[in-house]
């Protein structure tokens, strides 16, 4: 039990850190909250991905859906209260609103946009602690942290491979390794980030159009923006140079093209290949997030999934932590298979944690 907490305190804070997890990972942190009633029940809300309610806003809707007084309740949170206005409005006017006389958060809000919560609630009258359960909180986001303190996307890789690591066979055909039912999910994936990111190399191979498409090829409502990175011009007669919303990273330097994207303000982004673009990513460091398709299928000599990934001695592998999310660790896709992963620190025994 945490040091000045009770054992109430703590379940409560608990219960939010598992309804964070109920979330998509991505441009906003896992956020889960949950509300203690004078009777000591708890009633939980999260945060679902980017546009739609925050956390401390669902659990107050469905508080008030229950008839709970808020006026004699403890709103727990698992990130301190955002105290700016995007897509949403900010939590600490939600809260105050809501008249809920004290509020306990886990752990501070690393991203300068949207800090201060906290004070602002206690200048409202609100009584602030923190510190519950902090370590579970910085541990649940420490992929979100890492992207906003470097003020770069956060990124997911995206694989499709065969079972012995193959993106394409030695004749170079690809289509299909993975069945529809991956394609399927992979294309409702894409509508939920803000950009795709692919090399030169894949545009003159196959190119793609780096949209979002439902089972029939009909576009999702929500569409990424098409990125490609790379020196060489794209044909003029493909269809992402006609695409006028595609952006062209004319350059090598991953850091680079990021802090770009970011200055665009697209906050996630998908990295879809090909191997050559994915093991630059993953050797400089910056994946967040990886989501494998594994096909059933055996192709021997062809082409890796990842190339240019020159680790010389296992200590300096990267390490891959199985995620259980909104997406859990493994899911069963037709005859696929879904790994879903967040990425460690190398060497670390990351499965320990």
């Amino acid at each position: 039990m945490d040091a000045g907490f009770s054992e109430l305190e703590t379940t409560a804070m608990s219960a939010a850190l598992q309804a964070a997890r109920r979330g998509h990972r991505g441009a906003n942190p896992l956020v889960g909250a949950a509300i203690l009633t004078r009777e000591s029940q708890v009633v939980v809300g999260h945060h679902a991905g980017a546009g739609t309610p925050h956390a401390e806003v669902d659990v107050i809707t469905t508080a008030i859906d229950l008839g709970v007084d808020l006026a004699a309740s403890t709103l727990f949170v698992t990130l301190e209260p955002c105290n700016h206005t995007g897509r949403t409005g900010p939590c600490t006017q939600a809260i105050i609103d809501a008249n809920i006389p004290e509020v306990v958060y886990a752990s501070a809000d690393s991203n300068d946009a949207a800090a201060g919560g906290a004070a602002t609630l206690a200048e409202a009258g609100v009584r602030v602690r923190s510190g519950l359960a902090h370590e579970e909180s910085l541990a649940l986001n420490a992929q979100w942290r890492r992207a906003v303190a470097a003020e770069r996307p956060f990124v997911t890789a995206k694989i499709a491979q065969s079972l012995d690591g193959k993106v394409a066979a030695a004749d170079g055909t690809s289509q299909w390794i993975t069945s529809a039912a991956s394609r399927e999910h992979a294309h409702q994936f894409r509508s939920r980030v803000d950009g795709i990111l692919v090399g030169t190399g894949t545009v003159l191979a196959d190119d793609p159009r780096l949209n979002a498409r439902g089972p029939g090829g009909q576009p999702l409502e929500t569409q990424p923006v098409p990125v490609v990175l790379g020196l060489t011009s794209l044909p003029p007669e493909s269809f992402l140079a006609l695409n006028p919303d595609t952006v062209h990273l004319r350059t090598r330097d991953i850091t680079a093209a990021l802090g770009e994207l970011h200055a665009r303000g697209l906050r996630h982004i998908l990295v879809e290949g090909g191997p050559s673009v994915l093991g630059a990513f993953f050797a400089a460091g910056i994946v967040d997030e990886v989501f494998c398709y594994q096909a059933p299928l055996l192709v021997g000599s062809g082409l890796s999934s990842l190339s240019g990934l020159n680790t010389s001695t296992l200590s300096d592998a990267a390490s891959l932590i199985p995620d259980e999310t909104a997406e859990p660790a493994m899911s069963q896709l037709g005859p696929d298979v879904l790994l879903h992963f967040v990425v460690g620190e190398a060497g670390a025994d990351n499965y320990t944690t």
